[in-house]
């Protein structure tokens, strides 16, 4: 018995440590209603198991257990924690993750954690509200690790078309004018959108979801839902694609968000779509000294001891959000 345990030890028996650790898992798959004991003993087994494994081993135990609902709250916490590139399909659709568990890794782990848990479809309304007040102190990459995971799936296509690798690099172009087009004296204090924020802004539009898009959208003018209530309800567009590059969101993301909430926009005009045209012709300089001369009147407007009682009585229904043509 102690010479296989030494065998186990050595690095040529990673593969044995591979099969034991799926076998682990397995066989858990195999519980419908494990008793607290058997949930106990996976635990015990699971971790030290998964940390001696090789990556693509840990790779497929997550993508398992996943799917998984029965997996023990240790468990589910330690997956979760783990780096995104292994924890980002536990993250999106683990229904083992109650409303602490997200929370507390949204907190903990970092950007791209959070950015992940955004991407999950049954997010509560405590989860969502405090991921859209959740601050980042770190930087993180312009893009979730799950993203870069999913354009290497064999499930999409490898290669891409002439015309999308132009269109790409229109859209890279454009950002690039936008920022180049900002002045020398940007002052540090001016809004800006965290990944985070920006990640929820382009879920809801997606969803259609006008109620929790302005929602998010107020808290990221730090002002009151009756301001981005307004914003929302000019039809044109034109008040939020200027709330959209006055808080740096990127090109591509403001286009699509204005083409979701504002159908007209999304009519092509060339190589253009309306939303593209109206977000080319805006100077971020500009919209951002429009947001500030919003916010004053907003703060001058509203009485802060008595907004959210205001902003009750004051709701506009969701559907009237939606401009539809």
């Amino acid at each position: 018995m102690t010479d296989r345990f030494r065998e186990l030890e050595r690095p040529s028996a990673e593969r044995k440590k591979d099969v034991v650790l799926m076998a682990t898992v397995s066989s858990f798959e195999g519980l419908s209603h494990p008793s607290k004991s058997e949930l106990r003993q996976f635990a015990e087994l699971f971790m030290p198991l998964f940390a001696a494994s090789t990556p693509e081993a840990k790779r497929e135990a997550v993508a398992a257990l996943s799917q998984n609902p029965n997996v023990p709250s240790a468990v589910a916490f330690f997956i979760a924690c783990q780096p995104i590139g292994l924890s980002a399909p536990f993250l999106i659709s683990s229904k083992a993750l109650d409303d602490e568990t997200l929370i507390a890794v949204a907190r903990t782990q970092g950007g791209a954690h959070a950015r992940t848990i955004v991407r999950r479809d049954d997010l509560s309304p405590t989860v969502i509200d405090t991921l859209v007040g959740l601050r980042h102190s770190r930087q993180a990459p312009a893009r979730p690790a799950v993203e870069d995971s999913e354009a290497a799936s064999p499930s999409q296509p490898v290669q891409k078309t002439i015309a999308e690798r132009e269109e790409e690099l229109r859209q890279q172009l454009r950002t690039m004018a936008q920022h180049l087009n900002r002045p020398h004296s940007d002052t540090l204090g001016a809004l800006r959108l965290t990944e985070v924020q920006e990640a929820l802004l382009v879920r809801f539009a997606r969803e259609r979801n006008a109620r929790q898009f302005a929602k998010a959208l107020s808290d990221c003018l730090s002002a009151s839902h009756l301001l981005s209530e307004r914003v929302m309800l000019d039809i044109s567009g034109q008040q939020l694609a200027t709330t959209l590059i006055g808080l740096g969101m990127d090109f591509a993301d403001a286009a699509f968000v204005l083409g979701c909430f504002y159908p007209h926009l999304k009519a092509r005009n060339g190589d253009m779509t309306g939303a593209e045209i109206m977000l080319e012709k805006l100077d971020p300089a500009q919209c951002e000294n429009r947001i500030e001369s919003w916010r004053r009147a907003d703060l001058y407007t509203v009485n802060p001891d008595d907004t959210e009682r205001q902003g009750r009585e004051q709701r506009i229904p969701a559907e009237k959000l939606v401009v539809r043509r």
